[in-house]
């Protein structure tokens, strides 16, 4: 459920965030759609700064779903363990790239359906494949996402669906994906999760958590 005052604020909220961010982008570093492919599964549970230092020697041996397949499960492990559940990860990571180099000849499937079908890839990271590699509109909901829209009074969705589909209804399609870059961007930047910097924040006026934090104080 949206919270009464998003739909009014939704649209400002979207202008300021794309001026104080318009730079903003997936942090992920890749040069085949397939090697994003695997940095967006390693970055579950982990930072994308720990993904793109893991992946960059890997990468510039292993580009392609095949190259991956050709792996062996403990030599991936190897590579990846500092990534955290890396077990399952590697696990994960050759069986969807044996998938994808048998079943589609090593391009990436643009099918919602297919892509929550792999191994390793739920809702969220099918939603970041859509978006980054295919550009369809598509609004992934990571913890950064689900603190700061909540905290914006742009949803009261207890999970990341429901955020997903409280923030998607009240945008247009053509916001989502640049929307969940600049939702990143602030939650690495501005409203930090323990620590939020209210005092410097441009949508602070606009926020509902920060309307709350003020009333307690006063």
């Amino acid at each position: 459920m949206t919270h009464p005052h998003a739909i009014q604020n939704a649209s400002v909220i979207s202008a300021i965030l794309s001026d104080c961010y318009p730079d903003a982008q997936t942090a992920l570093t890749f040069t085949t759609p397939f090697q994003f492919v695997i940095a967006a599964q390693l970055s579950a549970q982990c930072t994308d700064e720990r993904v793109n230092i893991v992946t960059r020697p890997m990468f510039e041996i292993y580009r392609t779903a095949s190259d991956f397949a050709a792996i062996g499960e403990i030599e991936l492990r190897d590579m990846i363990q500092s990534c955290g559940l890396y077990k399952n990860k590697a696990k994960n990571i050759i069986a969807c790239a044996k998938i994808i180099a048998k079943e589609y000849n090593n391009e990436i499937p643009s099918s919602r359906a297919v892509l929550e079908a792999l191994p390793g890839v739920g809702r969220k990271t099918a939603n970041v494949i859509l978006a980054s590699i295919h550009n369809v509109p598509a609004f992934a909901v990571d913890t950064h996402v689900f603190r700061v829209t909540r905290r914006l009074g742009l949803s009261d969705g207890k999970n990341p669906l429901e955020v997903e589909r409280d923030v998607t209804a009240l945008y247009p399609e053509s916001e989502w994906i640049p929307l969940h870059h600049r939702f990143i961007f602030h939650g690495r930047r501005t409203c930090f999760a323990r620590t939020p910097q209210c005092g410097r924040c441009r949508v602070s006026e606009y926020c509902r958590y920060f309307r709350e934090k003020a009333s307690q104080r006063s």
